[in-house]
């Protein structure tokens, strides 16, 4: 009697160099793939092999362990009652689907409840599934709703495309057909569809301009921009937001969602988790003297609230996207001169440029990983794990050593500073 699969096998089976099964009763077999850039621990999914008609055919089962061994044998036993009422399962699921998924707007449905899947980042926040659903309403959904997705063409797509580009969005379009692509490509996945029409239109719009943000990174510049900022006359909470954006330069989408509960006094650091990250891996930031100041300061202001920088309108919502940029406005800085995001580049120049004699003063690994760049080979970045105390000593003195200096040049009234060394 041929041996049987067990839970123990199942869960201890490791991938190797090549794909290889383990095999169950009645057609079912466990397919453990290699570590790949996409799957850095491997994937085990369950396959059901049949006969139907003289010819072998393969069905697929789902993926352990969110399907167990005791689910995938259950599975197998509906499949094979399809099998002995003379039809297909293959057959017979591709026409389910169809019927449950049929159009273009129930399939981007199904999509956006998966979380938007399918695409280089599989874990996306809920604010990036928002603003792709929004950009799904407003530019796919009334043309391509309705219509069967086996059915739309390149040219369908494509209409839609030239006219956001005619319009002068060229980023809007670079967007849309991406999204297409992976709405697109659960179909395929899910044999809705043999084409993925988006995937055809890939390289045929014109190339986005390059958005660079506007920073201040001259020392002869920082210094007045910093004493403009600390006569700066608003919400409290804009007021010290203001003031600490250019001490731990994180992106602005992380600075304005801050929470108390994520400050480690203690220690002097602010810890964010993984999830308000732009790469969803932890950061943390080590606090200066003058930043823990500010927070202080604020903390009688803010400090029964869960976030540190809450909006006027609601306690429960953070300040706006455009707070910060609008209060540069208010002191007289244009969109081309600064933005909320120059503070990190600002930083990242400055610290860069700095040197102790003939070398630099700060190692640029230490500098790249407090602005939480990751790494951009993405196959070292998979063995090269990520820590997010990494140099945490040498941030730490780094980020004071950038706050004094910022003080150096807020206090400095000559039109031009430099950076005195040892």
């Amino acid at each position: 009697m041929r041996k049987q699969l067990t839970d123990a096998a199942c869960r201890n089976a490791r991938p190797k160099d090549k794909p290889y099964k383990l095999t169950d009763r009645d057609g079912l077999s466990l397919l453990v793939k290699p570590v790949s850039q996409r799957n850095p621990r491997g994937i085990k999914l369950w396959r059901f092999r049949y006969k139907f008609g003289g010819r072998d055919k393969l069905l697929s089962l789902g993926r352990y362990p969110d399907v167990d061994l005791g689910r995938a044998r259950e599975r197998v036993t509906a499949e094979r009652k399809i099998l002995g009422a003379g039809e297909d399962p293959s057959a017979a699921r591709k026409e389910g689907q169809r019927e449950r998924l049929g159009s273009f707007d129930a399939v981007a449905q199904d999509f956006f409840e998966r979380g938007c899947p399918y695409g280089r980042n599989q874990r996306l926040k809920p604010v990036t599934v928002a603003r792709s659903f929004q950009r799904y309403n407003d530019y796919l959904k009334t043309s391509l709703g309705n219509l069967p997705i086996a059915d739309i063409t390149v040219a369908d797509l494509s209409a839609i495309l030239d006219r956001i580009v005619q319009a002068g969005h060229l980023e809007t379009a670079h967007r849309i057909r991406a999204l297409a692509e992976r709405i697109f490509r659960l179909a395929v996945v899910l044999e809705l569809t043999e084409q993925n029409p988006a995937l055809t239109l890939r390289g045929t719009i014109p190339a986005r301009v390059t958005r660079q943000y506007a920073a201040i990174t001259k020392p002869e510049q920082i210094g007045p921009l910093l004493r403009a900022i600390e006569g700066y006359d608003g919400q409290p909470e804009v007021c010290a937001a203001l003031r600490l954006a250019p001490l731990v330069f994180v992106r602005p989408g992380e600075l304005r969602g801050a929470l108390w509960a994520e400050i480690d006094w203690a220690n002097n650091e602010w810890v964010i988790p993984g999830e308000r990250m732009k790469m969803n891996r932890e950061h943390v930031v080590p606090l200066s003297k003058q930043a823990v100041a500010i927070l202080k300061e604020l903390q009688p202001v803010s400090g029964d609230f869960d976030l540190i920088f809450p909006g006027l309108r609601s306690r429960e919502r953070p300040i706006s996207d455009n707070t910060i940029n609008s209060a540069l406005r208010r002191l007289g800085y244009s969109k081309d001169q600064m933005t909320g995001h120059g503070f990190r580049s600002m930083a990242s120049t400055r610290l860069h440029e700095m040197r102790k004699g003939d070398k630099p003063m700060f190692d640029s690994a230490v500098i790249e990983t407090q602005l939480a760049h990751v790494d951009s080979n993405a196959i070292r970045a998979i063995y090269n794990r990520f820590d997010s105390r990494k140099y945490i000593t040498a941030r730490r003195k780094m980020m004071q050593y950038w706050s004094d200096y910022l003080d150096r040049l807020k206090s400095e009234k000559s039109t031009v500073v430099e950076l005195k060394t040892g």
